[in-house]
């Protein structure tokens, strides 16, 4: 078996509402494992149970059932957390503090000496961009910028692993790239990433491997290139035809018709006869320029489970 970072078996997590006492499944025998150097990203709608699953990991919450290591070791662990950066959703810090503090208060509880405190925590406000903002109190500070000084505190114990619960939350495009170009710098040190998230292209720009959690199942797991490639939508197709040409015979057989001047593009179902259809476009005249098949994205394998699980009577999940 690969060196493991993260190990989750069987993990099951329910709640009883306060009230009404009802029995909510937010984690439904989840497993999964990631592997130490990788970047592996866990993607679900509201509520599926990620941050469960991340609270769980970090040892903040108990789970009902299964079990969990992290680096080795079998959860709860103290020692592992040593090893461990975080960053929650939407976390909370003191309003007065400097980010130079948050990071210095962050070191403290790692006991990491003063020197090297201050050495580690000027690397990291330079490295997340808020070297200019450094003497502001963080009350002062944007959303985007506080995610940014969240990561910084979470980088300050040198972790072996990452784990970030929506990082790119808040951030306008430049600062997601510049948290995805930090993750990838991580992985390049030899150290493991595990982030939640929404946004699918960051997942499928950056990860080894994903996990889609839909109402506390797990419902895919692989590399993006796995997951988009299983299955084929249809082909896209483009000829250049004559604008005079009468091309209804062409157009009947798709769907997502496009006519621009001699171009003409569109989308042939995946049980068609592509043969037949070029075939049938050079005896109307017709050149072709492209032929490409249309696979699943990782948006379109997402929504699809996520559609799945709608129609499914399991119970829902937490967050």
């Amino acid at each position: 078996m690969a060196d493991l970072a993260i190990d989750v078996r069987d993990l099951t997590k329910t709640y009883r509402t306060p009230f009404a006492r009802r029995k909510v499944e937010a984690l439904r025998g989840v497993t999964f494992q990631v592997e130490k150097g990788h970047i592996f990203g866990f993607v679900g709608p509201n509520g599926a149970g990620k941050t469960t699953t991340i609270r769980t990991l970090m040892g903040l919450i108990r789970p009902t059932g299964g079990s969990a290591t992290i680096l080795g070791k079998q959860l709860p662990s103290r020692a592992a957390r040593f090893q461990v950066g975080f960053l929650p959703e939407a976390p909370y810090f003191y309003d007065y503090l400097t980010v130079a503090e948050l990071c210095d208060l962050a070191g403290r509880l790692f006991g990491i000496p003063a020197a090297v405190r201050k050495k580690r925590a000027d690397e990291l406000i330079e490295r997340v961009g808020l070297s200019r903002a450094r003497g502001q109190a963080l009350k002062k500070y944007s959303k985007g910028m506080l995610q940014r000084a969240g990561l910084a505190q979470a980088l300050m114990n040198d972790p072996e692993l990452v784990v970030l619960d929506e990082p790119m939350s808040g951030l306008d495009p430049i600062g997601r790239k510049e948290v995805r170009d930090l993750i990838l710098s991580l992985r390049d040190q030899g150290k493991t990433v595990f982030f939640s998230t929404h946004i699918l292209s960051d997942v499928e720009a950056i990860t080894d491997r994903v996990a889609i959690i839909v109402k506390g199942e797990l419902r895919e797991h692989g590399t993006p290139g796995e997951l988009v490639s299983r299955t084929v939508l249809g082909t896209d197709v483009m000829i250049r035809i004559a604008e005079a040409a009468d091309v209804t015979a062409l157009t009947d057989a798709g769907d997502r018709v496009r006519r621009k001047g001699d171009a003409l593009s569109l989308t042939l179902p995946a049980n068609a006869d592509i043969d037949a259809w070029i075939a049938k476009a050079h005896a109307a005249g017709g050149k072709i320029v492209q032929v490409t098949p249309r696979h699943e994205t990782l948006e379109d394998l997402f929504l699809r489970k996520v559609e799945d699980a709608k129609a499914s009577p399991s119970p829902g999940g937490d967050t």
